[in-house]
């Protein structure tokens, strides 16, 4: 039997690339679990992982944390990702061994799919699962000196074109703005994390809007069949995605969904059309052969429903139809929000409540605050507290799960909550009230940008969650 269509040489500096960059965004997800777990998954966070694995079994949320949690074990699990990561962003682990390779790889993916897994509402972004599937596939694609498996390639491209077509059907399917391509008129003001771009990407001129719209469309809905078709327009395709991807960068912050996908598009980039020259490369042992071919037909029989779900009239985006995250739906923005709204949340260190009360902000680091601060430019970084405040304001489900218990925690001047702020108006000393209010948010015309200096307009729409002080039990009461 010849097994010369099994690899293909030519896509080694791809794989290589690619390798890179997915080792890239494991480490700066890893670093972000890090930073921020202790306040919002940790044994004093805001949902606690023990509480989550008390009442979900591990055959629901397959995790190490299933075994046992404690914040130390979920530090050394970050840190030992980060670690990992970042050797093989270095290219520590090119000549290894076939084996060796495959189980190095494994450990990130082993790793990042534990923490998901518990993570809750904090990690229920499209771009883990995306993360997780991509990993995955990662394992099979052997060290540097052997022939790329063709397999795996064509499996890349497939998580490519979900992502694309996806995003593109539910558009479609969705907001009618996309299909009078009117959706950009509203999006780089209302997205959930606007960039230092932001304010002069919304006031392009509208023809310049419905041209952005437009080219969403012909990247997502066309250029992913285009995708499977030979060289050279294969690699065209990926190029568009990647230019399209870089706009989108450029324009917002959406944690690593746009580095991930650029990472995806460099596998479907043939070498020969770069300036490298490929190196003598071994082929693949037998049993790795047969292990890629079964892992290929598993996903394929798993990619039934992920599949069915790009054309049916109830798509869903962003969803797993497995535990493990093996083939996944993506999508984004199916509707656009028209209108801004942000809550705030002030406090006070009065001892009584009254008209005159003086009531101070708390800042977050990347969600619009102060009107005189400009978008920062967060991405490919998350932060996943400021994301989840810009659902808060779309809806008021929140309040009980977790913005609640922020609001005690920052009545109790916890530190690991306070470190995910910008600025802590009290200085680490408790607040006696604390409030959240829901303001309207809008840009600065160009004309009141210039007379103020400031980049939004804002008024208060009203109360997201009444004052309250902290009780005896240290949870909050509504003030009298």
């Amino acid at each position: 039997m010849s097994w010369s269509w099994f690899t293909d040489p030519d896509y080694w500096a791809s794989r290589l690339a690619f390798q890179r960059m997915l080792a890239a965004t494991y480490l700066l997800a890893f670093l972000v679990a890090a930073n921020q777990f202790r306040a919002l998954i940790g044994a004093k966070g805001l949902l606690p992982v023990s509480r989550f694995v008390e009442r979900v079994p591990f055959r629901r949320a397959p995790s190490l944390f299933q075994f046992h949690y404690s914040d130390r074990l979920f530090a050394v699990v970050a840190w030992s990702g980060a670690v990992i990561s970042a050797l093989l962003v270095l290219g520590l682990f090119d000549a290894v061994p076939v084996w060796a390779s495959l189980l190095v790889w494994a450990v990130p993916w082993v790793l990042y799919e534990s923490i998901v897994n518990v993570g809750q509402l904090w990690y229920s972004f499209g771009w883990e699962s995306l993360l997780l599937e991509t990993g995955f596939l990662a394992i099979f694609l052997g060290p540097a000196d052997l022939a790329p498996p063709a397999p795996v390639l064509w499996l890349l491209l497939w998580v490519l074109f979900r992502v694309e077509f996806g995003a593109g059907m539910i558009k479609m399917r969705g907001d009618p703005c996309w299909r009078d391509l009117t959706c950009l008129y509203y999006h780089h003001e209302t997205q959930p994390m606007p960039g230092p771009l932001s304010w002069y990407f919304h006031h392009l001129p509208k023809s310049v809007h419905r041209l952005e719209a437009l080219a969403s469309h012909v990247t997502q809905l066309v250029a992913p069949f285009a995708l499977f078709a030979p060289q050279p327009t294969a690699t065209a395709a990926a190029v568009l995605v990647i230019v399209t991807q870089i706009w989108l960068v450029a324009s917002g912050n959406f944690s690593w969904l746009n580095l991930l996908t650029i990472t995806l598009a460099l596998s479907a980039l043939d070498s020969r059309l770069l300036p490298f020259h490929a190196p003598a490369l071994a082929e693949p042992p037998l049993w790795d052969r047969v292990l890629v071919l079964a892992v290929t037909a598993l996903l394929l029989v798993l990619s039934y429903r992920p599949a069915r779900n790009l054309f049916s009239r109830k798509q869903i985006m962003n969803y797993s139809f497995d535990r493990l995250h093996l083939v996944n739906t993506y999508g984004a923005f199916g509707m656009v929000t028209k209108i801004r709204h942000e809550v705030v949340i002030e406090a006070t260190d009065e001892p009584v409540l009254g008209p005159d009360t003086v009531w101070q902000e708390y800042e977050f680091k990347g969600k619009p605050g102060d009107p005189q601060r400009r978008p920062r430019q967060i991405a490919p970084y998350h932060l996943r507290l400021d994301w989840m405040m810009w659902f808060a304001s779309l809806s008021s489900n929140y309040a009980d799960e977790w913005l609640q218990p922020l609001a005690e925690k920052l009545l109790a001047a916890d530190r690991e909550t306070l470190k995910l702020l910008r600025h802590d108006p009290f200085q680490g000393e408790r607040p006696t009230f604390v409030r959240a209010r829901l303001f309207r948010y809008r840009f600065t015309t160009p004309a009141e940008h210039r007379a103020t200096g400031e980049w939004w307009v804002r008024k208060p729409r009203g109360s997201a969650l009444r004052a309250g002080r902290l009780g005896p039990d240290g949870t909050a009461v509504a003030a009298e």
